[in-house]
């Protein structure tokens, strides 16, 4: 039987959270769906990228799955060979793609889980680090918006960031970053949570990676500053949104927890 995505849903590159990707990603899903190996796929494709010179080289390479050693951490195997054990379906398909398009942010996301690793081995419990910088790297989403929409999210006043303010959004430039989050989306259902992590205004989207790649530091990510959002609730990316009773669920639209007084 045929290896690549023939076997998994097929993705609407129309969709408005894939329209950042589509470009390199249709037609690499193409070639995947007509039996190449997603990690060959993705290496023809970072060929042709690196003949163009329009992005940073991509610092690593795709491979099989089988090519990482029994009991070796993928993380620190991907920091000593510059390689990513990658396995025919969306989830590493995704996470591919990301390393095409923040290449410096990627490798950056690496080194400190490599680091990590070397400081603190390989254990039952993650760390504030490495748990920060897996919740990155397989649910963030970057955004660059209004202060008003981002205080309004802060606080989850969702009616007030999606409803009030719902113009705004016209000035927000988003893309989600997450692997595992671009998987779900493949299949999209109301519930879906991404954790949001603001770009400064002001930063064109071409330079998006370099400041990532800047900002992620291990200080910053033990603190955890994302913010989870129900990612379907951003204006455009719905049709059911458009109704205001959208926002009125609470089981996906959660308020702000507060401080129970002591008794």
């Amino acid at each position: 039987m045929a290896s690549g995505l023939s076997l998994i849903d097929p993705i609407d590159w129309s969709a408005p959270w894939l329209q950042a990707w589509r470009d390199i990603g249709e037609p690499l899903s193409l070639k995947a769906d007509q039996g190449v190996s997603v990690f060959q796929a993705c290496n023809d494709a970072l060929t042709a990228l690196q003949k163009k010179k329009t992005a940073p080289a991509c610092p690593v390479h795709f491979v099989a799955q089988s090519a990482l050693p029994e009991g070796q951490a993928y993380e620190q195997f991907i920091h000593d060979t510059q390689s990513v054990p990658t396995r025919d379906g969306l989830h590493d398909f995704f996470n591919a793609l990301c390393w095409m398009h923040f290449p410096l942010a990627k490798k950056q996301l690496n080194h400190l889980q490599a680091s990590a690793i070397q400081a603190q081995g390989v254990g039952a419990v993650r760390g504030p680090v490495r748990d920060a910088v897996t919740v990155f790297d397989e649910n963030a989403c970057l955004i660059q918006l209004p202060d008003v929409l981002w205080e309004a999210l802060q606080t989850r006043q969702w009616q007030t960031a999606f409803v009030t303010h719902r113009a705004l959004w016209q000035e927000a430039h988003i893309q989600i970053f997450g692997h595992a989050a671009l998987e779900k989306l493949v299949k999209p259902y109301k519930a879906i949570t991404v954790h949001l992590w603001r770009v400064p205004n002001g930063i064109q989207p071409a330079e998006w990676d370099a400041w990532l790649a800047q900002d992620l530091q291990a200080a910053k990510l033990a603190q955890k500053p994302f913010l989870p959002t129900p990612v379907l609730g951003i204006p455009g990316w719905w049709a059911d949104n458009q109704d205001a009773a959208f926002y009125e669920d609470a089981q996906v639209f959660r308020p702000l927890k507060t401080a129970v007084a002591a008794a």
